[in-house]
């Protein structure tokens, strides 16, 4: 248990309660997040023996999710108990206006939970609880606007492989959504330069592109395309999404149509530079905004982006919660 407190001592606190976007972090504490997040991946292996298998001791974490997941689900589950902490699941109806007021839901919350995941469609949402509440910590785990926990993820894995982000160009193909918009936020903060390339009408939210103006470090900029194939040229790496998200079902024909030339194929891959990354978010829909050689080939890092979630998420919580109150 020694070995364990002296974990936490070392452990940097963030000065936000909640974490509901990529910006909620400073630069430091982003910086911060990831070298934990690579140190955390790094102990695993020593089970009950790691230095911070007792971080989350005494804390219960409700996790409440309106969307379906897989990565996010596993990932927190197993994260919270690897901290030594209790995970609750949250039926997502609680958050059904007709049943209860949404700042009632969370003031309850607060009274049992130390924080709750929240897996949603709006990110007000999110914004609502997080001011309702003084104690209760909120955490984004995907919203119609962000998806910083999934951003998180991929620095960390950006960092593992290239020691730094500084002075790296990330290629963003497809549509301007939520994992567009923290993927920017976190790449400009650690000093890469990032390209989005969408189709018109599908540009990033004009307030995200201010964003990463005020927030970008020296050297690092967004520059915005609706060529996928000018956005590539040199790239490090290659990022994209589905080009229809959940809630965006009724839109699947004509998203279909306007992005086919956006598809990230062996063609586009080649005019990056040698070797460049592919990253993805997943799940993936293979055929459409991925080809199965590109998402199966050696310069791939899809899963390890998916395995870093369980990392970058178990940092977050102990930077956020874990500790003394």
């Amino acid at each position: 248990m020694g070995a364990s407190m002296r974990m936490l001592d070392d452990v940097p606190r963030v000065r936000c309660k909640d974490f509901l976007s990529i910006l909620d972090f400073t630069h430091e504490e982003l910086g911060q997040a990831v070298d934990l997040a690579i140190r955390l991946k790094r102990d695993r292996s020593l089970g009950l023996r790691a230095p911070t298998a007792h971080g989350l001791d005494g804390r219960h974490i409700g996790l409440l999710f309106e969307k379906p997941s897989l990565r996010t689900r596993v990932t927190f589950t197993i994260g919270v108990r690897e901290l030594g902490g209790d995970m609750v699941e949250i039926p997502a109806d609680v958050m059904h206006a007709d049943r209860e007021p949404i700042h009632d839901v969370a003031r309850n919350l607060e009274r049992w939970v130390d924080a709750v995941v929240i897996r949603t469609f709006s990110q007000e949402r999110l914004v609502q609880i997080g001011q309702t509440t003084t104690r209760l910590h909120v955490i984004n785990a995907l919203s119609d606007e962000e998806h910083p926990c999934q951003a998180l993820a991929d620095v960390q894995t950006l960092t593992e492989l290239w020691g730094s982000l500084k002075g790296r160009t990330i290629a963003y193909v497809g549509d301007g959504n939520n994992v567009a918009t923290s993927m920017v936020h976190a790449s400009i903060m650690l000093g890469a330069s990032i390209r989005v390339a969408t189709p018109k009408g599908y540009e990033l939210p004009n307030k995200a592109v201010l964003e990463a103006a005020r927030v970008a470090s020296a050297g690092a900029e967004l520059v915005q395309f609706t060529d996928p194939k000018k956005a590539v040229e040199g790239a490090d790496a290659i990022y994209t999404d589905v080009w229809t998200s959940m809630g965006q079902e009724v839109e699947y024909a004509e998203r279909k149509r306007i992005f086919t030339r956006f598809q990230v194929n062996e063609s586009l891959m080649a005019r990056a530079k040698p070797g460049a990354l592919f990253m993805h978010c997943l799940p993936a829909h293979r055929g459409e905004e991925v080809t199965d050689e590109v998402i199966e080939s050696s310069t791939s890092v899809v899963f390890d982006q998916a395995e870093n979630r369980l990392h970058a998420q178990k940092a977050l919580m102990l930077m956020l919660i874990g500790g003394a109150n």
